[in-house]
């Protein structure tokens, strides 16, 4: 008997939530990678120069009208991560759902409140921290980026029988449990 539509869905997101969390992990460094300055210095998170930069008149993503690139993928892991939070979330909360460093995550968050799709708010138990929430525009991205990718799903899995859809979501998951961290 298939699924309803509300399973197929939930089986969709399982699925991309597990791709989005192998994805999101890096691979440990071999010993010889070189580290510091000179390994990062062919990026230009300015978007000038860049072979990737968005945003420049070639139908970058809506956070990147003209001001280049935006964190990668790291930032729909961050407005995913917010828009999945109960309650605004703080810098340290962020890295780890974003499975960043928090540096990473505060520079993320910056970039985020420049281009108006998160603000901070101050913690109302800690006033010397801050806590982070999406904004309308942020909400609007993530759910029109969250419609478009369970379309995108649903098309890949459309020869897929309700049990291989299910099948693939447990495993993927499976899969992403047990991937190294970095």
């Amino acid at each position: 008997m298939p699924n309803s539509p509300a399973e197929s869905a939930q089986h969709a997101d399982e699925i991309a939530a597990a791709l989005a969390r192998v994805r999101g992990r890096r691979m440990p460094r071999p010993p010889w990678a070189k580290e510091g300055p000179a390994r990062h210095a062919e990026h230009d998170h300015t978007g000038r120069g860049h072979p990737h930069s968005h945003g420049r008149g070639h139908g970058g993503p809506p956070w990147a009208e003209g001001a280049g690139r935006f964190g990668g993928p790291a930032r729909m892991r961050l407005l995913e991560a917010l828009a999945a939070a109960s309650h605004p979330l703080t810098i340290g909360e962020i890295a780890e759902a974003v499975s960043v460093d928090q540096p990473r995550a505060s520079r993320l968050v910056q970039q985020g409140v420049e281009h108006e799709l998160v603000r901070r708010e101050i913690d109302p138990h800690d006033a010397r921290r801050s806590r982070v929430a999406l904004t309308e525009r942020g909400r609007r991205i993530v759910q029109d980026f969250t419609g478009n990718r369970r379309e995108a799903i649903d098309s890949a899995l459309s020869t897929f029988t309700d049990a291989e859809r299910a099948d693939l979501a447990r495993l993927l998951t499976k899969l992403a449990d047990g991937w190294p961290q970095s």
